[in-house]
């Protein structure tokens, strides 16, 4: 399977133009000359087919480049308002917005938590490499909440192990399409890359092992407010689950009936509970959902009454 370093769905107000200057406009890493090259050696995909220079982006194409090295590309530190939950000198934990991509990718090298955590601490681990410091897990951009992150090695091995063996605690907040009857369920379906479009995630027999266990909190005229707790932590996990099972979260425009929109899905990870690396202590931690989808779900009420 190619590595998808790039994907770009084109929307109706984009200023169309040929590929390679529409390219050029929306990922500020790569020159002209570059990307060029990339469409040339046919890693510039449109609709999953190579196209030349001078193809003509049209609205609803998706736009993908696969496979190209950007390890050596520089991260800069930048200043940013950080909402930095808990820290001591092993690992932090920080609730990071919705629309805010957690590391660097091509078209986001200046504006990512990454960015953000570089310029307020020079300790972070290095493991997952030089565009990921500190990361040990991550969510979607359009997901809110918190992530732990690890300053030294050491801690990030640790933290990273809990994962794999299912004892760190991960509790999300979600809006789904529909009504939910049930009081509370489990969904246990593998997740892997969809072999038709390779923006998407799905259900599939050669997948990794996914489960998620979800309750009902509240239920609207069309939509029903869940907790989901996480016994895995697959790429957009709780997204392709809950379209599984025909209840894909509000506002996703991927998996769900949205169009693309400013805010995203109504998804945030609202509990993250781990033993601390060094002192052994369990630490657990919450925060409020963002205001997007606290005013949402009080319009939600007021129609249902």
């Amino acid at each position: 399977m190619d590595d998808l370093f790039f994907e770009y769905q084109v929307l109706e107000n984009d200023n169309l133009d040929r590929i390679d200057r529409f390219l050029t406009d929306r990922i500020e890493s790569l020159s002209r000359s570059t990307i060029k090259k990339l469409i040339l050696e046919e890693k510039v995909l449109v609709n999953q087919n190579p196209v030349k220079a001078s193809y003509s982006v049209k609205t609803e194409d998706l736009i993908e480049i696969i496979d190209v090295d950007f390890s050596e590309t520089e991260i800069i530190p930048v200043q940013m308002d950080l909402d930095i939950v808990y820290e001591d000198e092993e690992v932090l934990v920080v609730n990071k917005p919705s629309g805010m991509v957690v590391h660097p990718a091509p078209g986001h090298y200046k504006d990512t938590l990454v960015n953000g955590l570089l310029w307020y601490i020079n300790s972070l681990s290095d493991i997952n490499g030089e565009l990921r410091p500190g990361i040990v897990h991550r969510i979607d951009k359009d997901t809110s909440g918190l992530l732990m992150v690890a300053k030294n090695n050491l801690s990030h091995d640790i933290l990273a192990k809990e994962l794999q063996e299912k004892t760190t605690k991960r509790e999300y907040i979600a809006l789904v399409e529909g009504v939910i009857n049930n009081k509370r369920g489990r969904i246990n379906a593998p997740i892997g890359r969809d072999k038709a479009n390779r923006l998407k995630m799905a259900i599939t027999s050669s997948g990794k092992e996914a489960i998620t266990n979800f309750e009902v909190l509240e239920t609207f005229d069309d939509s029903t407010l869940i907790k989901c707790i996480l016994e895995t932590g697959r790429t957009h996990q709780i997204r392709v689950h809950m379209q599984y099972i025909n209840h894909p979260l509000v506002n996703d425009f991927v998996y769900g009936n949205a169009k693309q929109n400013d805010f995203g899905q109504f998804l945030h990870a609202q509990t993250l509970g781990f033993t601390h690396p060094k002192t052994k202590k369990w630490l657990e931690f919450s925060c409020d959902l963002p205001q997007e989808f606290i005013d949402y779900i009080k319009n939600k009420r007021i129609k249902n009454v």
